[in-house]
Order: structure tokens, then sequence, then C-alpha cells
């Protein structure tokens, strides 16, 4: 399980999810103070959802094709998480309350890098196996 890459990624995908977003902050407000993904709850849970995901995913790797579909699930929740945080920073005007984006904004980017990594992954051991099995 945990020597193939993708199980890498995935573990990588869950740390990044479930635990930094609650140390990095995602944006200064106005007033000076950090927000992190715990001051919002519908934040805080689309990221340990995003983790759960990722963990879930990654101790089903006997079922690659349920994991892929995991793992494409995972996807779209990091991005209408990014999308959530791109209109929030950008539809204020005049930074009415958004006066410093943080570098917590940029999980799910990261996120979804790692998890398009290891679908690529999978899809590889996918094609392998079924390149066996054609030869026998």
């Amino acid at each position: 399980m945990i020597q193939r890459i993708q199980s890498v990624f995935l573990l990588i995908v869950a740390i990044l999810t479930g635990v930094l977003p609650f140390f990095l902050n995602l944006w200064v407000d106005i007033d000076g103070t950090e927000v992190f993904a715990n001051n919002d709850m519908i934040i805080s849970i689309a990221f340990y959802a995003g983790a759960v995901l990722a963990i879930w995913s990654l101790v089903s790797f006997k079922n690659r094709k349920n994991q892929f579909v995991i793992n494409r699930l995972n996807m779209i929740l990091n991005v209408i998480l990014l999308g959530f945080f791109v209109y929030r920073s950008l539809n204020l005007s005049g930074e009415a309350s958004v006066s410093e984006k943080g570098i917590g904004m940029l999980i799910p980017v990261f996120s979804i890098v790692f998890l398009a990594l290891a679908n690529r992954a999978i899809k590889k051991d996918e094609d392998l196996v079924k390149s066996v099995d054609r030869l026998r």
C-alpha cells in the first residue's frame, strides 16, 4: 500500500487539507485579525471532508477504480473550495473585508495537483494490470 507513489501523494493531500489550514492563515481581515479555517464552519468542514476523502482513497488501495472516483470527488471539492476563496477575496470591493491574502488560500491548489498526480499513478497501475491480464 505505502510503497506505491499514489499513496504518498494521497498522504500529502490528507496532511495538506487536514492539518495545514488550521495553522496557516487563509486571509487577514482589515482589523488585522488572521482568519484560519476553524473560524468558519463551512470552510473547516470542507477541509475535513477533503482529508477524509484522501484517507478513504488511501485505504481503498485494492479497488483502483473506486480510488480514482474518490480522488475525482476530492478534486471537485477542492475546486469548489478554491472558487469560494477566489469569490471571497475578489468580490469585495475596496478591501472591505479581506485585507491580505494568506498562504492558506493556496492549499486547494496544491491538493488538486497532488490528487492529479495520484490519479495519473493509479491510471498507470490500472493499465499495467490490464496489460498483464491480456497476456494470460
